[in-house]
């Protein structure tokens, strides 16, 4: 049986309905569908790249062939929990605040919308096969359940025919993509599930893969994965610096609508909302643009919409220079982003720079009382297909609710 590829980020073959996410009561990563995830630690060269996604098959069907720049060691690959990722995610996600007419500053006024082996021989067959098509099995581990190489190649078509011939659907077209990575000197991380491994750690699903490497290159592969993606994809990054905001310089990254009053009703309806919100923005600017949806300092948040992540789970996420041993302040900055993409919208990779810019977008409190009562007051537009009379029950109310992203 030949396994279903996926490509980073995640290229679908067979069945892309078995990536199906599901919907909860608040704006985060689940209410979207084929969404996958990547966290990235960025310092100087210094780059450690998380990878999770919904991937709902077949263990024994799945693999993921990720470009990277360099030959990857055995000292740079780890599994890591889907918690960190869970954890990271709640804490960025968009929230609902409300505030009272009371005092909107006042501290305690609002509240965050939220829910609930192979053998010797073998082996050198399949490195002498590999070699006469051009492809060089640079190393191979197995990590937690994961059986793992590291491929360079000459050409694409010798890649392409190797990976066929080891029991991967290649999808027609990936063959110039390839090409165009092998071009750049890049290599080709490739992991598959080691069943028995699997069975023996007692995992039912798959957790994500932790890469590092040093490259002058901080980027983002996306491009397999839009071969034969089965409709636009959802990626949410969550990048983890020291100095300040990240934006991609090959594409246009904006802030989503934030600091803005909505009705009343939306408290009970904030995640088909926030969902809606994002449909018209992505369909404002043409599917061409990278979303910020939370840029600030992870030493504090207000409002939180999760607690705060803790130095070990930090570490863990590949924040190397945080000292697990201190307390105080941790100069981490974090900065979501989220971008819905095809092969026609974004025909190139994804290219990142650190602003240095520590600037959020939205305030809690504003800086006058005039301007608390102009906020008081303003009432957002809501899509037209989510739209509902609320004027009457919003009027009435003293409550204001807000979307936020800091």
């Amino acid at each position: 049986m030949s396994r279903s590829l996926i490509a980073f980020l995640f290229l679908f073959t067979t069945n892309a309905h078995a990536f199906c996410g599901f919907y909860v009561a608040k704006g985060d990563a689940k209410i979207f569908n084929r969404a996958s995830q990547v966290v990235i630690v960025r310092d100087a060269d210094r780059t450690v790249m998380t990878m999770a996604n919904d991937f709902h098959g077949e263990p024994r069907d799945f693999a993921v062939v990720i470009p990277v720049p360099t030959v990857i060691t055995r000292g740079q690959i780890h599994i890591v929990d889907k918690a960190l990722i869970d954890h990271l995610d709640a804490y960025s996600a968009p929230r609902l605040v409300e505030y009272f007419d009371a005092d909107p500053c006042r501290q305690g006024v609002y509240e965050s919308i939220s829910p609930s082996a192979p053998m010797a021989s073998k082996t050198a067959r399949d490195a002498a096969r590999a070699k006469s098509l051009g492809v060089t099995i640079e190393a191979r581990y197995t990590v937690g359940e994961y059986d793992i190489l590291i491929l360079s190649a000459a050409q694409s078509n010798g890649l392409e025919t190797w990976l066929r011939e080891n029991g991967y659907s290649i999808p027609p077209g990936a063959s110039a993509v390839l090409g165009s990575y092998i071009r750049q000197n890049m290599k080709f991380f490739v992991a598959k599930v080691n069943l028995k491994e699997q069975a023996k750690l007692g995992y039912s699903y798959l957790r994500p893969i932790q890469v590092a490497y040093e490259s002058p290159k901080f980027m983002l592969p996306i491009r397999l994965g839009t071969v034969n993606a089965a409709g636009p994809q959802e990626l949410f990054i969550y990048a983890l610096t020291r100095k300040g905001r990240v934006e991609t310089t090959n594409y246009r990254t904006v802030k989503l609508p934030s600091d803005v009053d909505v009705p009343l009703y939306v408290r009970e309806e904030f995640a088909p909302f926030y969902k809606a919100l994002f449909n018209e923005q992505v369909k404002k600017d043409d599917m061409s643009t990278i979303f910020t949806e939370y840029a600030w300092d992870m030493n504090w948040c207000d409002p939180c919409a999760a607690d705060p992540l803790s130095r070990d789970e930090l570490h863990k996420l590949g924040v190397f220079w945080v000292n697990t041993d201190s307390s105080g302040a941790a100069d981490v900055f974090l900065t979501r982003l989220h971008v819905r993409y095809d092969r026609g919208h974004f025909p190139e990779d994804l290219v990142f720079q650190e602003t240095g810019s520590t600037e959020f977008s939205g305030s809690l409190c504003p800086a006058s009382s005039v301007e608390r009562r102009l906020h008081l007051r303003r009432r957002a537009r809501v899509p037209a297909h989510v739209a509902r009379s609320a004027g009457e029950r919003s009027a009435q109310s003293r409550i204001t609710h807000r979307v936020e992203h800091q």
